[in-house]
Order: C-alpha cells, then sequence, then structure tokens
C-alpha cells in the first residue's frame, strides 16, 4: 500500500505570529518554525497503516527552503522518501492555489493508494485543502476522520460531528483528512533521526509542475488584506472594591459592558 501524506511547516503556536509590514502576509521567518501537530498524526496514521498493509510513505510538502526541517521530522518518525515542492513565486498562495501545487505533486508519484492529511492547519484553519486536493485529482474525500481502517481495496472512516458518529467508505484510491482524535504520533527514535538524513528528498519547482504561476503568489490569490495593525495591548483590569454591595458593582460593571 503506498501512502502519500501531506505536511505542512508552521510557525510554532507558542511563538509570537505577526504579519509582515510590505504585503501582509504571514512572517514565517520572525517565529521558530515546527511540524503542523496535525499533521504529526496524518504521518502516524501513514506509519500504522504501513505497518498492518505493508508499501511505502511518500509525505509532501510545499513551502520555502526551511520546510525542509518538517519534512526531516516526518522521515525521523518513519517515513520512507519525500517530495518538497520549493519556488519563489509560491510566496503568497492562497489554499485554492496550494491545493493544485500539491495535486500536481501526488501526481508524480506513481501507485498512490492513499493520501492522508490533518484537517486544517494552525497558521490558517481554511480547513479546505484536503478536499480541494481530492476534487482536482478526481477522488473521494473522507474528511475530518478519527479512526481509518483499510479492507481490501475499500478504506472506511469515522467522522465525529456535533450530531453524532458518521460511518463512510469509499474505494481506494482516496483522500482522507484526519483530526487530533485519531492517534498519539510517536516520538522519533534517535536512530531515527540518523536515518532520516539519508532518506531521499526531491525538489520540485513550479514548473517541473507545470503549473501556471497566474494561479499562485499574491496576484493570484482569491483574496488579499489589505491592512493590518498589531492587536493592541491588554489595558488595565477594573477593581472593585467590596464594601457589601460588590456583586451590585460587579453587575453594573457588567451590564456597560455588554456582557448581561
Amino acid at each position: 500500500m503506498n501512502i502519500v501524506v501531506l505536511v505542512k511547516q508552521v510557525p510554532d503556536t507558542y511563538s509570537e505570529r505577526k504579519l509582515a509590514d510590505s504585503d501582509h502576509t504571514l512572517d514565517r521567518e520572525s517565529a521558530d518554525a515546527v511540524l503542523d501537530e496535525i499533521n504529526e498524526r496524518a504521518v502516524e496514521e501513514a506509519l500504522q497503516l504501513q505497518s498492518a498493509h505493508g508499501g511505502e510513505v511518500t509525505v509532501v510538502s510545499v513551502g520555502p527552503d526551511r520546510a525542509t526541517d518538517a519534512i526531516r521530522k516526518a522521515l525521523s518518525m518513519g517515513a520512507d522518501k519525500a517530495v518538497h515542492v520549493s519556488d519563489e513565486a509560491l510566496h503568497g498562495t492562497d489554499a485554492i492555489g496550494t491545493a493544485k501545487v500539491l495535486a500536481k505533486a501526488v501526481g508524480t508519484i506513481e501507485g498512490v493508494d492513499l493520501v492522508l492529511a490533518g484537517n486544517e492547519a494552525t497558521d490558517g484553519r481554511v480547513g479546505a485543502v484536503p478536499a480541494m486536493v481530492a476534487e482536482l485529482l478526481g477522488l473521494p474525500a473522507l474528511t475530518h476522520a478519527r479512526k481509518v481502517e483499510v479492507d481490501g481495496a475499500v478504506v472506511k472512516v469515522e467522522r465525529e460531528t456535533d450530531e453524532g458518529v458518521l460511518h463512510l467508505q469509499a474505494s481506494l484510491p482516496a483522500v482522507i483528512s484526519v483530526n487530533e482524535k485519531i492517534n498519539e504520533p510517536r516520538y522519533p527514535s534517535f536512530k531515527g533521526i540518523m536515518a532520516a538524513k539519508k532518506k531521499p528528498v526531491s525538489t520540485l519547482t513550479v514548473a517541473d509542475l507545470g503549473v501556471d504561476t497566474a494561479d499562485l503568489g499574491i496576484d493570484g490569490a482569491w483574496t488579499k488584506v489589505l491592512e493590518s495593525a498589531p492587536k493592541p495591548p491588554r489595558s488595565a483590569g477594573q477593581r472593585v472594591e467590596d464594601e457589601g454591595d460588590g456583586g451590585t458593582k460587579v453587575a453594573e460593571y457588567l451590564v456597560g459592558q455588554k456582557l448581561i
């Protein structure tokens, strides 16, 4: 079973994140960069399926040169090889353009049975890229999975919603996005970290994939941030002295804030 996992390097959620002054895109150099945690779960699920059914796990990522750190993290967990799409033309690309590039990158890999991804990245939280990739590849999309099971040429997933648990199935090949309940990702071992340095990583450009650059970058994006400002500093709170009427003062404050 040949599995592709879509991964993304994102700013660490514990770092201070900001937009660049020049074009209002995410300033990725201003924060520590990590492999998105939901992608770690997608890699883990791929490795578990590989252990059960055999085959190969290939990691695919779109991002700048520094994204190789995230790719190596996935390889150190146990993935076999990687495809890294890196091109200056990608700067500012929106979810639609990213999905087109990812679909083309997946298309360079022969015999793909399953494409796994996280349900949404922590930097953008669009939550639609896996479904877009499935549409572009002409494959069924099974999204927000908390459990994945492969039975022959059929894949079955459980999707948890506010209304209950849905049971979905589709014929392979298919695209699946997973949520945070799918598993607990393993920690790379020292042996895995050392082995990752020798695993093959193919680097491709937009031209290699034949993607129209008109669909990429800030100019090709369907949305654009026109203006941004830093979050204002937190103001001091209001102190209430309780002289027997503290409850009344708190209630009056909440009414003034239109909270009650």
